[in-house]
C-alpha cells in the first residue's frame, strides 16, 4: 500500500474537533509543563542504562578509586611541607614526591577511563531510547499526528534526547564523584583536625540556603525554556514546509512577526534560566574564598599561638581539602539544573512512549487476498461527541467504482479514512468480503488498500526507491513496468539520471502532475484489491490530466475503487455515486439516475457546468 501524509479535505467539522482534542496544541497558550514524576523518570532512564550494568559497575569502582586518590594527594603534600619545615633527609622528600607523582598519574588514568566508559554507556542508552521513540512513533495512530506539530515531535526526537545524552555523558560521573569527594574529604578533615573542619563546614548552611533560593527559581525557567524551544521548532518546521503558501499570500512579514514572538519568548526563558543558574558558581566562589581565608587565618594563629595543635602541613592540606569539599557542592548545585533540564527532556520522551499504539498485530487474524466487496452498516463517527458521520450504509460490489461527492466537510474523506482504519467507527460495522475489518490487523488491511492522494508525497531518494516503496521486494523490471502502466516511464527517461534521479524536498524539480504519476506507479506496484482516489487529478493541467486518467483507468480495472472528486465531470462513469451532506448520504445512484432526480447532485452539476461555461 502507498502510505503518505494524508491531508484531510473534510476540514469544516474535522478541524473544529481536532482543535477540541485533548492533545491539540497548535497556536494555543499552554501552562508550562511540570516534571510530574522525577523518581519514575529516573528509574526509567536506569532501565536503559542497566543494559550496561557491568560496565557501569567498573565506572563506579574507578570513581571510588579516583576520589580516594584525590584525598591522598593533598595529604601527601601536607606531609611533604612538614618534612621540609623539619628539614628531613632528602631521600624522604624524594620518596614523597615520587609517591605524589604516582598518585596524580593514577588519578588521571582512572578519571580518563571512567569518562570513556561512561560515554560508551551514555551513547548506547541514547541509541536505544532513540530507537524506541522512533519505532513507537511508527505505531501511533493517525489521529495522534493530526493533533501535534511535526516540529514539536522532532524536537523530542532530537533536542530532548540530545539533552539527556549530554547529561549522561558527564553529569552522572560528576554527581558520583562529588558525593564521594564530599564524604571522603569530610572524614579526612575530621581525622586531621576537628577544629579546622568545623571552620570549613561553617559556610555549608549558607551554601544550601543560597542554592535552595536559586534552584527553586531555575527549575521552572529550564522547563519553560524546553517548552518554548519545542514550540519554536514546530513553528519553523511548519513555516518552511508551507513556504509556498507564505510567499503566495505575501505573508513573509506576518510569519517573521510570529517567529519574532516565539524567539523573544525563548530568549526570555533562556535568559532567566541561565541568569539564575549563573548565580550558583558566583555564590560558591565567594563562599570558597571566605572559607579559604578563615582556614588560613585561624590556622595560622593556632599554629603560632598553640604549638602542636596544628602544623603548617595540616593547614596546607586543609586549604586543598576545603576547596575539594566546597567545589563538589558547587558542582552538585550546577548539575542540579542540568539534571532538571535532562529529566524534563526525558519525561517528554517518555510521554510519547506512553502514548497508546494502534494495536497488537498478533491479536488479529491475518487477511488473505480479498475480492473487494465493501459494506458500511449504519456507521457513525464522531470527534469529542460531535458527529461527523451519521448512520452511513451502503454496499460496494467487487470491481465497482464508487464516487463520493458533496460539499467540503460533508464526510467524504472520513469515509475513506475509516476504510483504511485510520480511525474506527463509534457505531456500526464496516465489512470487507462480509468480514468486519476490525477483526483484521491494520497492516494486513492496508496491504490490500491503495491510496492516491491529491498531494503525492515523495521521499528524498531515487525514483527507483520512490516507486518501490509500494512493494520493497519488487525487481527493477517490475518497477519499470509499473512506471510504464502509470504513463511515467517517458518523463522519467527524459530526466538527466533517469530512474537514478534523486528527488529532493518532496519531489522538487518535477511537476505536480509528474509526482502524481509516480504515486500511481507506486500503487500499481503494490497491486491492492481496493483503491482510494482522493482528488487525484486536482490542480493538474488538461494534458497531464489525460495521462493521469489513462493511468488511473488501468489501476482501477478489476478493483473496487472509491473516488473523491469535486469536479463532477470526473465521476460520470462511476457505478454508484453517493452524495453526502452534513455526514449523511442524501442521494445515491449513477450519474443518469441522479440527474433525473433533479435533486442536490443535479444542482451541483448544473452549477459547475455554468461556472465552466462562464469562465470559458
Amino acid at each position: 500500500m502507498q502510505v503518505a501524509n494524508n491531508q484531510q479535505k473534510d476540514t469544516t467539522n474535522w478541524s473544529s474537533n481536532v482543535r477540541n482534542h485533548p492533545h491539540a496544541n497548535r497556536g494555543m497558550k499552554m501552562k508550562p509543563p511540570k516534571i510530574e514524576d522525577v523518581k519514575g523518570t529516573l528509574l526509567r532512564l536506569w532501565e536503559y542504562m542497566s543494559r550496561d550494568r557491568r560496565l557501569f559497575f567498573f565506572v563506579i569502582l574507578f570513581v571510588v578509586i579516583s576520589s580516594a586518590l584525590s584525598l591522598v594527594g593533598p595529604y601527601l603534600l601536607g606531609v611533604a611541607v612538614d618534612e621540609l619545615v623539619q628539614q628531613s633527609p632528602m631521600e624522604e622528600l624524594i620518596r614523597l614526591f615520587i609517591l605524589l607523582l604516582v598518585v596524580f598519574v593514577l588519578q588521571s588514568l582512572t578519571s580518563w577511563l571512567q569518562g570513556v566508559w561512561m560515554v560508551s554507556i551514555a551513547q548506547r542508552t541514547i541509541y536505544f531510547m532513540r530507537n524506541d521513540l522512533f519505532s513507537h512513533l511508527q505505531k501511533l495512530p493517525l489521529a495522534f499526528f493530526q493533533t501535534r506539530q511535526y516540529g514539536e515531535l522532532m524536537s523530542r526526537v532530537t533536542n530532548d534526547i540530545e539533552n539527556v545524552s549530554r547529561t549522561l555523558n558527564s553529569t552522572v560521573i560528576q554527581v558520583l564523584t562529588s558525593v564521594l569527594t564530599i564524604v571522603g574529604t569530610l572524614a579526612a578533615m575530621l581525622w586531621l583536625s576537628p577544629l579546622l573542619t568545623l571552620l570549613t563546614i561553617i559556610i555549608v548552611p549558607l551554601m544550601f540556603m543560597g542554592m535552595k533560593w536559586i534552584t527553586n527559581r531555575t527549575g521552572k525557567f529550564f522547563k519553560e525554556q524546553q517548552r518554548h524551544l519545542g514550540q519554536m521548532n514546530g513553528f519553523i518546521e511548519e513555516s518552511l514546509s508551507g513556504h509556498t503558501i507564505v510567499k503566495m499570500y505575501s505573508q513573509e512579514a506576518y510569519v517573521m512577526n510570529q517567529f519574532q514572538k516565539q524567539n523573544v519568548a525563548l530568549r526570555d526563558a533562556s535568559y532567566w534560566a541561565q541568569t539564575y543558574s549563573g548565580f550558583i558558581p558566583k555564590l560558591m566562589n565567594s563562599l570558597n574564598n571566605l572559607s579559604f581565608t578563615i582556614i588560613v587565618g585561624v590556622g595560622a594563629i593556632f599554629a603560632i599561638r598553640f604549638e602542636g595543635l596544628v602544623s603548617i602541613g595540616i593547614i596546607v592540606t586543609f586549604t586543598a581539602y576545603s576547596r575539594q569539599f566546597t567545589r563538589p557542592l558547587n558542582d552538585l548545585a550546577n548539575q542540579f539544573n542540568v539534571i532538571l533540564s535532562a529529566v524534563a527532556g526525558a519525561e517528554r520522551v517518555f510521554q510519547i512512549l506512553d502514548e497508546r499504539v494502534e494495536e497488537i498485530e498478533s491479536d488479529y487474524q491475518a487477511m488473505n487476498e480479498i475480492v473487494g466487496k465493501v459494506e458500511f452498516r449504519d456507521v457513525s463517527f464522531a470527534y469529542e461527541g460531535e458527529q461527523v458521520l451519521k448512520g452511513i450504509s451502503f454496499k460496494a460490489n467487487p470491481g465497482e467504482t464508487i464516487a463520493l461527492v458533496g460539499p467540503t466537510g460533508a464526510g467524504k474523506t472520513t469515509i475513506i479514512s475509516l476504510i483504511s482504519r485510520f480511525y474506527d467507527p463509534v457505531q456500526g460495522q464496516i465489512l470487507i468480503d462480509d468480514t468486519d475489518i476490525q477483526t483484521f490487523s491494520k497492516s494486513n488491511l492496508r496491504d490490500q488498500v491503495g491510496v492516491v492522494l491529491q498531494d503525492a508525497h515523495l521521499f528524498e531518494t531515487t525514483i527507483w526507491e520512490n516507486i518501490r516503496y509500494g512493494r520493497l521486494d519488487a525487481t527493477d523490471k517490475e518497477v519499470v513496468e509499473a512506471a510504464k502502466n502509470a504513463n511515467a516511464h517517458h518523463f522519467i527517461n527524459n530526466l538527466p539520471d533517469g530512474y537514478d534521479t534523486v528527488l529532493y524536498s518532496n519531489g522538487a524539480g518535477i511537476s505536480h502532475g509528474q509526482r502524481q504519476l509516480l504515486s500511481i506507479a507506486r500503487v500499481l506496484l503494490a497491486n491492492p484489491s481496493i483503491l482510494i482516489l482522493d482528488e487525484a487529478t486536482s490542480g493538474i493541467d488538461s494534458i497531464t490530466e489525460l495521462a493521469i486518467n489513462e493511468a488511473l483507468s488501468r489501476v482501477m480495472k478489476g478493483r473496487t475503487s472509491f473516488v473523491i472528486a469535486h469536479r463532477l465531470n470526473t465521476v460520470r462513469n462511476a457505478d454508484q455515486i453517493f452524495v453526502l451532506q452534513n455526514g449523511r448520504i442524501i442521494e445515491r445512484g449513477n450519474h443518469e439516475s441522479l440527474m433525473n432526480q433533479a435533486g442536490f447532485y443535479a444542482e451541483l452539476v448544473e452549477t459547475q457546468t455554468e461556472r465552466i461555461t462562464n469562465n470559458a
